[in-house]
């Protein structure tokens, strides 16, 4: 059975690593493990830097630490170049890039906790799934 390849929206990393008790952070601990692949690419690297620096606890997480967390994404993911745009087709604009890579991947899964700004998606074979409902999606597979 082929593993499934997947784009990981921000406010999922964000989420990861601000609760290491919530369904994200159980998400990125299977990073590495096998169980599926995870495309990324400049943009949306650029978008996971600028957001965790601006928004993690800076008593918690120095920047070296996120440095090194974006490092070992770096190193594990699937990097994506993108040719062309799919620019505007989300409700939000913002969320574009998201979906880019995820046609370019091949991915059929976007894991975030706004699904109802990729509903669109869905008319392109992506589905949407919050980390909890991929994670019962994983289990189911094995």
């Amino acid at each position: 059975m082929r593993i499934p390849t997947i784009v990981i929206d921000t406010n999922v990393l964000l989420s990861a690593l601000q609760s290491i008790n919530g369904k994200s952070n159980q998400l990125l601990q299977k990073i590495g493990t096998g169980v599926f692949d995870f495309a990324l690419s400049v943009p949306l690297f650029l978008e996971y830097e600028a957001i965790l620096k601006t928004y993690l606890d800076k008593n918690i997480y120095s920047d070296t630490d996120i440095n090194d967390f974006l490092n070992y994404l770096c190193r594990e993911g699937k990097h994506i170049k993108l040719f062309y745009l799919w620019r505007p087709y989300l409700k939000d604009p913002y969320d574009d890039h998201i979906l880019e890579v995820a046609i370019q991947s091949n991915s059929s899964i976007i894991i975030t906790y706004n699904k109802k700004d990729f509903k669109k998606a869905e008319t392109m074979g992506i589905e949407a799934m919050t980390p909890k409902e991929f994670l019962n999606y994983i289990e189911r597979r094995h």
